[in-house]
C-alpha cells in the first residue's frame, strides 16, 4: 500500500495536545509524550526529532544522534525532541509541526516516526534510525540499498539466521517456538517471518502470536507460553516498552525468550545478539552532518548497518530456567527483573 501524504491541516485539538508538550524536559516515566529543546535558539541548523516510544534502545539511539551532531557542530545545531509515546497519530502530529516550522532536518527514530515523516514531507531531509528494513517500512518494492527519496538512515537489522541459530544453541531440546510481535509494527512482522523460515529449516515447529497494542500483551503471551517451549521476540518497540509485563507471564511459566535486542533481553529474555543503539544513532548523526553541511543527497545515501554484534545473556534468568550458556556469551550485568 502506497503511503499518502498526511494533511498539514491538523485539528486544533491535535495541535494543542502536542504544543502542551513543549515545556517538558524529558519523557515521563509513564511513557507520555514530551519535548526538550537544546542548544542556542539562534543555531544555524534546527532539527526536529521524533521518537516513536520511550525505551532504552531508542533512547540510546537518540542520544547517539544528538551527541554526534553536538560534537561536530557545537552550538550551531538545536534540537526539538518529542516522544510520541507509542502512538502513530501523535507521530504524524509531531512531524507535521516540524514541517510547519520548516526545520532543516527531521530525525525519525523507529518505524512509526519514519512513516509519519515520509507522509508529511518530500522536501525536508529525513534521517531515520532503529529501522529493521527500510523497504518494508516505506513500501519500496525494488529495493537497491537507497530509498530514492528525501530519506536515509541507519538500520538495526541483526543477522536473523544467527538469532535462530542462537535459539538452537541454547535450547536444543525445544520443539515448539512461539514468535511474538506487535501487529501494527511492519518491521516486526518482517523479522518473525524470516526467523520462522530459519527455525523451520532447523526442524522447529513455529507459531506466530501477535498483539495489537499493550492492552492484549498479557493474553497473547499467556497463550504463546501455554503452547510453546520457547519464545522469540524481535526488535519490537511495543514489546520493548512492556518487558516487565512479558516477564511476569513468561518467567513463572518457565518459558525462555530469545530477544532481538538487548533492552528486551534484559527485561524479559535469556539471550540476544546485541546491537549498540548508541553507535547506531551516531551513524545517523554522521549522515545528518553530511546532508546539512556537505550537501549530501539522502536519496542516494546507502542505508548503514550496525558494526559488530555480541552474544549476550542474562545470568540470573538463565540460572532460574536451568539454561547453560557457552563461554563466548557476555553477561548483561544490570538487574534483569
Amino acid at each position: 500500500m502506497k503511503l499518502k501524504k498526511i494533511s498539514a491541516l491538523l485539528s486544533v485539538g491535535a495541535l494543542a495536545a502536542v504544543s502542551l508538550l513543549s515545556g517538558c524536559g524529558s519523557t515521563g516515566e509513564d511513557g507520555t509524550s514530551s519535548s526538550s529543546n537544546t542548544s542556542s535558539e539562534n543555531a544555524t541548523y534546527k532539527i526536529g526529532l521524533c521518537q516513536t516510544v520511550q525505551h532504552d534502545a531508542l533512547d540510546a539511539a537518540t542520544n547517539g544522534f544528538q551527541d554526534k551532531l553536538k560534537e561536530k557542530l557545537g552550538d550551531d545545531v538545536s534540537f526539538d525532541l518529542q516522544n510520541a509515546a507509542g502512538d502513530s497519530a501523535t507521530c504524524a502530529t509531531i512531524v507535521n509541526q516540524f514541517v510547519s516550522s520548516n526545520v532543516d532536518l527531521i530525525f525519525a527514530n523507529a518505524t512509526a516516526a519514519l512513516q509519519a515523516a515520509s507522509a508529511a514531507t518530500d522536501q525536508i531531509p529525513v534521517v531515520a534510525t532503529s529501522i529493521t528494513d527500510y523497504a518494508t517500512a516505506l513500501d519500496i518494492s525494488d529495493w537497491t540499498g537507497t530509498t530514492g527519496r528525501n530519506i536515509t538512515g541507519s538500520s538495526d537489522l541483526a543477522p536473523l539466521e544467527d538469532q535462530a541459530a542462537m535459539l538452537q544453541e541454547l535450547l536444543p531440546d525445544a520443539q515448539n517456538i512461539g514468535l511474538v510481535y506487535c501487529s501494527s509494527e511492519s518491521n516486526s512482522k518482517y523479522q518473525v517471518d524470516i526467523v520462522q523460515s530459519e527455525l523451520e529449516a532447523l526442524g522447529y515447529t513455529c507459531t506466530q502470536y501477535s498483539f495489537a497494542d499493550s492492552n492484549d500483551i498479557v493474553s497473547v503471551i499467556t497463550s504463546a507460553c501455554d503452547a510453546s517451549d520457547a519464545l522469540y521476540i524481535p526488535t519490537d518497540n511495543t514489546a520493548a516498552a512492556n518487558t516487565e509485563i512479558i516477564n511476569n507471564v513468561a518467567l513463572p511459566a518457565g518459558v525462555p525468550i530469545i530477544a532481538g535486542e538487548e533492552g528486551i533481553c534484559e527485561g524479559c529474555g535469556i539471550a540476544t545478539l546485541s546491537i549498540d543503539y548508541y553507535s547506531l544513532g551516531e551513524k545517523a548523526g554522521e549522515m545528518a552532518y553530511e546532508i546539512l553541511v556537505n550537501g549530501a543527497d539522502p536519496a542516494t545515501m546507502e542505508i548503514e548497518y550496525a558494526d559488530g554484534l555480541t552474544k549476550k545473556y542474562v545470568p540470573d534468568r538463565c540460572e532460574e530456567l536451568g539454561i547453560t550458556v557457552p563461554e563466548d556469551y557476555t553477561a548483561i550485568t544490570a538487574e534483569a527483573e
